[in-house]
Formats: C-alpha cells, sequence, structure tokens
C-alpha cells in the first residue's frame, strides 16, 4: 500500500520520536538533579574538591536550565535527505549514549540544520522533504511536509501545498505578553543575519513588524553556541528600551537553551544605579549631546584646585604657606601624567609633600656661614614622615585634589551647570541635589567614573588586613595541630619507627598557604559578575531600539566593548527620542568609522496590510520618500477611528468590543490621560513598569516599542508626534482602533476615510 493510505501513521511514528526524546530528556533531568544534590552534599572538602563540586553544579544546573526551559516543542522539525539520511531538529541536541554519541537531536544552530531554515526548490541543498512538526506539551498535533525533490513521488498525506502554514498559523496566534521564538520559522534572510561572523559591527535596520528583535535575539543564541567558550566566558550583554520590553523579551533565550546572558536597559549600566526615570525632552537632549564629555571633563578639572591666595598648615610649631604657584606647579605635573583624577592624586600628594619637605628642610637645616644643608638623607626622610602624619597636610591636599565619586561630580554639576553650559542649556538640565537619578544621568555617571577612576589605595590597605587577619587565624590553627601531634607522641617510646616520620600540619604548609586554600570563590556567573562591574569587557552586544540611544550613551556602550563585536537593531523612521542620534553612521562613524556591515529586513510579518497602509501613510505626509516594509497577509479587517466627548467612557466599550477571546490588547494613550482611563478599565493600573501578560494593558508610544499585540486602540493620536503614532500605529497583529476628541491628524484622516 502506498503512504498516502496512512496519513495517521506519520503521527504515530513522529509520536514514538517525540515520546522517547522526553524519557531521555527526562533521565538526564534526574540524573542533573542528583549529582547536584550529591555535590552539595560535600560540603567539607579540601578546597581543590570543592572547585571540582562548585563546577559539576554549574554544569548539572546549566544542563537543567537548559532542560526546563526547552520542555514545551523540544523538537519542531524533520529533514530528509536525498541520500537517505533523516534529521530531526530542535532547540537543543541529544546523543544516544552508544559508543559513537550518535546524534539523535540536532540543534536548530547546527550547521547540519541550516537546509531547514535556507533549502528551496530551486536550492534544495540535498534535501527531499521538510517537515514541521507542530505539538502541544508532548504531544504531536501536526505535519506539515514541504517537497522539494520534486521527482520524488512519495507522499505522505500531511503536505503543505503552499509552505507557509507553519509560519501564518504563527503570525494568526494569539499573542501572551511575552514574545515567543522564532526557530520553527526562521525565514533565509533572517537566517543569513542569526549565523553571520560575530566580529565587527553588524546593523539590522527594519520596519515594524520585521522580526528584527527576534533576529537579534536567536542570533545572540546562536553566537553563544558556535563560541560558546569565548561568550560564556566574557557573556553577551543585551540592551533594551525599557523594563518591559526587557519582561517582554525574557523568556526568549531561556526557551532557546540559554540563561547566561545579561538583559538591561541603559538605565542599570551603572553598578548601584536603577532607574526608570526620564528627563524632560530638552534636558534629555542636552544631557545626550556628546559635547557633554568635553563639560564632564571641565568640571573635573575644576576640582583641583588652587589656594586663594595661600593655605597656612602649622608644623612643628612653624607655619607652612602652601601658595598657588607652589601647587600649580605640583598639579600641573600631575596632570602632565595623565591619569584619571582620583588615581592621579597619589602623585599630587608627592608632589605637595616633597615641596613642604624641601620648605622645612631650608629652614631648619642650612649652614649659616656658608648656604650649604646640613642635613642627611636620614633627616630629610624623617621630615616627610613626619609631614605625612600631619593632619593639617592631608586637609590641604583634600581641599586642592579632593577624591571625588561619580555620584557627587555629577550630583553637583547639574545642581549648578552655570558656567559650563548656555543659559538656556542650563536652565534645561539643573535640579537640585537629589539621590533620584534619570536614564539620562547613567551615561553621565559612567563618563564622570571614567574620568575621575578609582583610588583603591584604602580597598587595598583593607583588603591587606582582612588577609593577614586570616593568616593569623590560619597560624593559631596549625599552632593548635602542631601541640596536639607533640603531645600524643611524646609519650610514645623513643625507638618507636612511627613517631619521627609522621608528618603534621607544619611541615607540608604554611599559615599564609594554608589561609588561601580557605578564601571563598567568586560563584556567580559571568552575567551576574558583569553587571556589577563597570569596566567589564562583554564579548558581544545587542542594541535594540539603536537609533534611540543619544552620543552620551554610545560612549558609554562602547567602553563595554573594546572589540566593537555588536549587533545593533533598529529603524531611523521610528527615533522618538530627542536625544536619539538616528543615523546609523552619526552612530558608528567616530568608533568605527565605515567598517561596519548594513543589512535590511523588508519584511513585515505582524502588521497585516489595511493596517500599514494607514500608518505608512502617516510617515509618508512627512517623508514622502517613505517606503515601509511590505505585509505578508492581509486580514479583511479595516481600522476604524471614532470621535468623542466622553473620553474614558469610549474607551472602555471600545476595549470592551476589541478585546479578543484569547491575546492581549493594548491601549496606547498620552502618559497624562492614564489615570483617568485606568480608573474606568477593571484590572488595568497606570504605572512605568506595565504588566504585559494581563489581558488588557495601558502604555504610552514609547512603552509601546518593540511590542506587540492582537489589538491596539490608539488613544488622542493629535498629540504625538510622527515617530510615536507611527509606532503606536503598528503595534497590532489583527484588529486597530483610533479614538480622539480633536481633530485627526490630516495623514490619518485621508488613510482611515
Amino acid at each position: 500500500m502506498s503512504n498516502t493510505e496512512f496519513p495517521d501513521d506519520e503521527l504515530r511514528q513522529e509520536q514514538e520520536f517525540i515520546d522517547g526524546l522526553y524519557a531521555r530528556v527526562d533521565v538526564l533531568r534526574g540524573d542533573a538533579e542528583d549529582s547536584v544534590t550529591d555535590a552539595l552534599a560535600q560540603g567539607h572538602t579540601p578546597r581543590q574538591a570543592r572547585l571540582e563540586r562548585d563546577i559539576l553544579v554549574a554544569e548539572r544546573s546549566g544542563l537543567l536550565a537548559a532542560l526546563n526551559a526547552v520542555d514545551g516543542s523540544l523538537c519542531f522539525g524533520r529533514i530528509d535527505l536525498t541520500s537517505g539520511r533523516t534529521h530531526h531538529i530542535g532547540r537543543i541536541g541529544l546523543r544516544a549514549d552508544d559508543a559513537e554519541r550518535t546524534p539523535v537531536l540536532i540543534d536548530w544552530r547546527a550547521a547540519v540544520a541550516r537546509p531547514f531554515y535556507l533549502a528551496t526548490g530551486h536550492t534544495t541543498m540535498g534535501l527531499r522533504r521538510r517537515r514541521h512538526i507542530a505539538t502541544e506539551d508532548r504531544r504531536v498535533t501536526g505535519l506539515h511536509d514541504e517537497i522539494l525533490d520534486l521527482g520524488d513521488a512519495t507522499r505522505t498525506g500531511h503536505e503543505d501545498p503552499t509552505g507557509d502554514a507553519v509560519l501564518l498559523a504563527a503570525l494568526d496566534s494569539a499573542r501572551t505578553g511575552r514574545m515567543g521564538d522564532i526557530v520553527r520559522t526562521i525565514q533565509a534572510d533572517q537566517d543569513r543575519i542569526i549565523r553571520a561572523p560575530h566580529r565587527g559591527v553588524m546593523v539590522v535596520e527594519g520596519g515594524p513588524g520585521t522580526g528584527k528583535t527576534a533576529v537579534a535575539l536567536h542570533r545572540a543564541a546562536y553566537l553563544l553556541y558556535e563560541h560558546r567558550e569565548l561568550l560564556a566566558r566574557r557573556a553577551v550583554l543585551i540592551v533594551g528600551p525599557n523594563p518591559a520590553f526587557l519582561g517582554y523579551i525574557g523568556e526568549v533565550l531561556p526557551s532557546l537553551g540559554e540563561t547566561g546572558v545579561l538583559l538591561a536597559t541603559v538605565g542599570e549600566l551603572f553598578p548601584g544605579v536603577r532607574t526608570t526615570r526620564t528627563d524632560t525632552p530638552g534636558a534629555a537632549a542636552v544631557k545626550g549631546r556628546a559635547e557633554m564629555a568635553d563639560v564632564l571633563a571641565d568640571v573635573v578639572r575644576d576640582r583641583q584646585a588652587l589656594p586663594d591666595p595661600v593655605i597656612a598648615i602649622e608644623h612643628d610649631r612653624e607655619i607652612l604657606m602652601l601658595d598657588d604657584g607652589l601647587v600649580n606647579v605640583a598639579r600641573e605635573r600631575t596632570r602632565a601624567a595623565k591619569l584619571p583624577h582620583n588615581v592621579a592624586r597619589e602623585h599630587f600628594e608627592g608632589h605637595i609633600l616633597n615641596a613642604l619637605t624641601d620648605m622645612v628642610a631650608e629652614r631648619i637645616g642650612t649652614d649659616p656661614y656658608d648656604g650649604g644643608n646640613l642635613l642627611d638623607p636620614s633627616d630629610i626622610t624623617q621630615i616627610r614622615d613626619e609631614l605625612a602624619d600631619n593632619p593639617d597636610v592631608w586637609s590641604a591636599i583634600d581641599q586642592l585634589w579632593p577624591r571625588v565619586t561619580p555620584q557627587r561630580l555629577v550630583a553637583d554639576f547639574l545642581a549648578a551647570p552655570e558656567g559650563y553650559l548656555t543659559a538656556e542649556d542650563a536652565a534645561a538640565v539643573r535640579r537640585p541635589v537629589t539621590r533620584h537619578w534619570t536614564v539620562s544621568d547613567v551615561p553621565l555617571l559612567d563618563e564622570a567614573a571614567e574620568l575621575l577612576g578609582e583610588d583603591d589605595r584604602l580597598a587595598r590597605d583593607r583588603a591587606e588586613r582582612e588577609r593577614q587577619t586570616q593568616i593569623a587565624f590560619a597560624q593559631g590553627v596549625l599552632d593548635v595541630s602542631y601541640a596536639s601531634r607533640t603531645f600524643e607522641f611524646e609519650d610514645k617510646e623513643d625507638d618507636d619507627p612511627d613517631s619521627s616520620e609522621v608528618l603534621s600540619a607544619h611541615d607540608i604548609i604554611d599559615a599564609e598557604r594554608f589561609a588561601e586554600r580557605h578564601e571563598e570563590d567568586d560563584h556567580r556567573s559571568a552575567a551576574e559578575r558583569a553587571a556589577a562591574d563597570r569596566t567589564w569587557a562583554f564579548g558581544h552586544i545587542i542594541v535594540d531600539e539603536a537609533q534611540e540611544l543619544s552620543p552620551m550613551a554610545w560612549r558609554l556602550l562602547m567602553r563595554r566593548s573594546p572589540t566593537r563585536s555588536m549587533t545593533l537593531v533598529g529603524d531611523p523612521a521610528q527615533t522618538s527620542e530627542a536625544g536619539g542620534v538616528g543615523a546609523w553612521a552619526d552612530i558608528l562613524t567616530p568608533y568605527v568609522e565605515d567598517r561596519w556591515e548594513h543589512t535590511r529586513l523588508g519584511v513585515n510579518y505582524r502588521t497585516p496590510a489595511e493596517i500599514m497602509d494607514v500608518a505608512a501613510a502617516v510617515v509618508r505626509a512627512e517623508h514622502p520618500g517613505f517606503e515601509p516594509p511590505g505585509s505578508v497577509r492581509s486580514t479583511g479587517v479595516r481600522p476604524w477611528a471614532r470621535a468623542t466627548d466622553d473620553l474614558p467612557g469610549a474607551v472602555a466599550g471600545a476595549v470592551a468590543e476589541l478585546t479578543p477571546a484569547e491575546g492581549r490588547l493594548a491601549v496606547i494613550a498620552p502618559r497624562d490621560l492614564h489615570r483617568a482611563l485606568a480608573a474606568r478599565l477593571d484590572g488595568v493600573t497606570a504605572g512605568a513598569e506595565p504588566d504585559l501578560t494581563h489581558d488588557v494593558v495601558l502604555l504610552d508610544p514609547r512603552q509601546a516599542k518593540g511590542l506587540e499585540f492582537d489589538s491596539v486602540l490608539v488613544v488622542e493620536p493629535g498629540r504625538y508626534g510622527t515617530s510615536d503614532l507611527y509606532v503606536a500605529l503598528t503595534r497590532a497583529t489583527q484588529r486597530l482602533g483610533v479614538l480622539h476628541t480633536g481633530p485627526l491628524p490630516g495623514a490619518l484622516a485621508d488613510a482611515m476615510d
């Protein structure tokens, strides 16, 4: 009989394969959990054994995290080669227990899996059939076969004539409030970006719905697979526009088996500061300018003061005068070293102490007859040591070259920016000294930290004191051990051959080495250590909505990527931040000149053609040559617009009308309307960090960047700029409504008609 008579037999075979995979996964999960438990139970072991235990725990815990994350739809595809071989494709790779460790499931990132994404009827890449396997939890629910070798007459009854069924099903599925991975539906143009070499800067430009964010996340997963040793050690940083967006994409990489990536906003990239507060557009624009680096450098230089006119220091019943000429010599010599301010202070201290020492030596050591100096080098050293013990000397040094923290420097500057900025710019950024930082402040703090450096002498001294304490404790332990062993053998006969050859701890280790063996190891992941270290150099950085970052934010990010290994994702047409750079060349030329690669995604998978036509018309009114990405589907549902005199009531009614049976709805409105609207919407709250898993969420256009919903209600579009309105109109995958009290923007009104 032909296979067409047994269409369910194919389902049965795939179900048996999936069952076998999960049986293997369950065994691996149990083994990993047992090994972690056993390793943790070995608490009191030598340091080397503890290290081996910790490595084992990390490896098994990582395996557990990967297995648990990909539990759903572990396997999603199969490729049948013309050679007769068959490979199943999944989220992670699994091997058999035989001697050859035969691959059972191929990781989607492996080279052998690439034909699953790239093969076509014209370029088959050795395939005769490509199969998409749909699953729900562990149950196979459907098969979609694409015939690539048209000369092969074998049919299964699961053929997909267009080859688009899986993609369209994914696009039409209800949203959950969390971005899903696209590993089952990666398109050829997306695959080329995902697998591109990781060295250098790659710019991925794409309009709304082109999947550029998903591509960037899958690129991170691919790079971690392909360059595991390097990137696991140096970590990958993913920078997003706001916390809601990071929450939205937060499950994608774990679902692909990767958990060791740091996700952060710019407001979280200075250790000790975590902020979502925003400035006024004017203040953000001023703080974001590249010129702020020079301004802060001037602020730091002004902290390196001169006496006005002198500083008197009492020493040994004498008065020593530090005048501006003497201090200026010390200051210029210190500046010549070109060290950060706090690091250079040690040099300044030396110059001042030397100058004061010469002053004292001249007073007390000059020969009254020939003018020579009667003091020898030991006398000079003693004078210098005495001056170094004088609190008045250190008070003067603190006044002339103070230690400064980045927080204090930036706070003081913002409290009194006059003299550094124009009157208009100073008025825009001025604010009282406060503990509340904004997102635009974080690059300033990072720049200040770079200019100031860190004088770590106090930390080194503290660490050395702690080390000596540990050594003293270790010596005490060894002494007790030695005394105990001595007492044990005092009663033995002199001719006992063992009594003279038994080694004690004293014989094989000293106190210093013993203390080192019991130092605590740092078991944090690379991502955790990177989050706490401002100077960390990441192996690769991915920036989403990259066009929105200011020049000062780019200075911060470039410091964290000395190798310039970056993937930048964005759309200049959606630039809305006042300080945003927008143009790729303007962003990159100062750092890599023209040594960067640009690629564009031109297919809109999210937004139906009916909605995209309206959104594109809004942009074309301002930019006539604008070309939006082409939509791959049409729903037949036209967006609508309504005028109202009762905005909260109309919004409540429209939400009831638009809310889908499954999926999510977003109300996008100006921030100042949120409280009034939330009061009329059950279960909806107004806030800076909305929970996107709720059926209905309330956002402003900036919060909506990068997100997608089944239905969207845009409120008062006349109050948005073109970029913000374009963003708001392109968030929907199915339905779009517009409510307004004032006139609609002309282009929007025309497009709606």
